[in-house]
């Protein structure tokens, strides 16, 4: 059996491996690899990203009104009428069957942005520092980010960049993290595409008995991060795309150490070590004797490049990644992000949950640290609304901090939360409230040192 990775391997031609290998590169080049732009430093991706908001400044509100209406429009034709065409099609299924809850979040998305769009209604829900806000300055960017990263993503998933990392990140995953090699795939695919891809892929195989309970919580809850889309939409909203380089460096560094942490703190060092309902755990099978990680890595790349769907599969797939993007995300963020800012403009609701952050910032010697405390704790609703609340905030310093708690913190209810708690994974709205508090205290502290460094 360890003979037939080697000859497996050795099978392959040059043009099996340049399918490996030219896409990936092509997807490292666009969202890792820094360029220089007339603003200062970037990544290519948010550099096309803010020439087509620019381009298109004018019409993305009204372009992002008709799609959150669509998404509303699809998701109650499927609720309610169950019509074969969505029902049969598992994009589609699983784009508009949802339940209840973010069906009328949906709606209620859809309302606010109407309302936001043509002013008619409450100032207060359409006004410049509430739904004006979003529509207006959030939305264009998401908007755009989400179009060239929806359709550029496939160059790092679909052509074994994930397979070739994961083999060579095998033999850490255990004695670091706790958790299987495959596990690194999951991981990976999170960072560089995003956190519900983590998500599907971990409940699939926890499911089919590949991870005990505590190792899918860990997962999802550790390693299905924030991905670097949105860590440029955030960025940008924040007015810091110069940083973007020290700025990755830090969450990748502070998101190491809380992996480190969380696994062995509860709640996640309790949940136990068994399957999923009764399944039984397979065990992982180790590389091959006699072959190095990287040629086994490089064989499992070469063989998920020769899968590929071809071009016309890889674009189908793009455009259902925009797709799921427009139509899932952007009502919950205008529903979420909307009620989190009428609650911030007109109530004192997160400045007294945020008091307690107040006097650690200041000791931290954090610039406006009241005016930050209060973002400290928002964004378990939705990762962008520190970065909305905070970017009124003069201080570099203040808002990099900012930036970087809310990326790390991970866990957020307008998405991933509402995925975990929806999903048949060991976790419930408890686990996760304690999971967002304990990530924000570890990772709080390191991002503040290296702001200061930047700064």
């Amino acid at each position: 059996m360890s003979n037939e990775p080697n000859s497996k391997a050795m099978s392959y031609s040059l043009i099996d491996f340049l399918k490996f290998l030219i896409p990936s590169l092509i997807g490292i080049s666009l969202f890792m690899v820094p360029v220089k732009s007339g603003e200062g430093i970037t990544i290519p991706v948010a550099l096309i990203a803010n020439l087509l908001t620019e381009t298109l400044a004018a019409s993305i509100p009204t372009i992002a009104v008709i799609l959150i209406s669509l998404s509303v429009i699809g998701t109650i034709v499927a609720v309610l009428f169950k019509p074969r065409v969505i029902m049969e099609s598992p994009f589609l299924n699983r784009l508009f069957t949802v339940n209840k809850f973010w069906l009328v979040a949906r709606l209620v998305g859809m309302i606010v942005a109407i309302i936001t769009l043509l002013q008619a209604g409450p100032e207060w829900i359409y006004s410049e520092n509430t739904g004006g806000l979003l529509l207006y300055d959030l939305v264009p960017i998401l908007f755009s980010v989400f179009l060239l990263a929806g359709f550029l993503l496939p160059l790092l998933l679909n052509f074994g960049l994930l397979e070739f990392f994961g083999a060579l990140l095998m033999k850490v995953m255990r004695p670091v993290f706790t958790l299987p090699g495959r596990a690194s795939l999951d991981c990976l695919a999170s960072w560089v595409g995003d956190g519900t891809v983590g998500v599907i892929l971990t409940t699939k195989q926890y499911e089919e008995g590949y991870y005990t309970k505590r190792e899918a919580a860990v997962v999802v809850t550790t390693f299905s991060v924030v991905s670097i889309t949105f860590s440029i939409a955030i960025l940008q909203y924040m007015n810091l795309d110069d940083y973007f380089v020290p700025y990755y460096v830090t969450i990748v560094v502070a998101g190491l150490v809380a992996a480190l942490i969380m696994p062995r703190i509860p709640p996640l060092s309790r949940k136990a070590d068994t399957g999923y309902d009764n399944v039984k755990i397979t065990v992982e099978n180790p590389i091959p004797q006699g072959q190095s990680p990287l040629k086994w890595g490089v064989s499992e790349a070469v063989s998920k490049a020769r899968k590929n769907n071809g071009v016309l599969g890889t674009v189908r797939e793009g455009f259902e990644n925009v797709l799921d993007m427009w139509l899932g995300v952007l009502p919950i963020v205008m529903t979420i992000g909307t009620v989190a800012l009428v609650i911030a403009e007109f109530t004192p609701f997160f400045t007294i949950l945020g008091k307690p952050f107040e006097p650690i910032l200041a000791l931290m010697q954090v610039p406006e640290a009241g005016a930050a405390a209060q973002t400290m704790v928002i964004g378990f609703a939705d990762m962008f609304l520190p970065a909305v609340i905070g970017s009124g905030i003069e201080s570099e310093l203040t808002r990099f901090v900012i930036a970087g708690v809310s990326v790390t913190q991970l866990i957020y209810m307008s998405e991933l939360g509402g995925l975990l708690l929806g999903s048949k994974l060991p976790l419930n709205l408890k686990d996760l409230i304690l999971i967002f508090l304990l990530r924000t205290i570890i990772t709080l502290p390191i991002i503040v040192i290296a702001a200061h460094i930047i700064f």
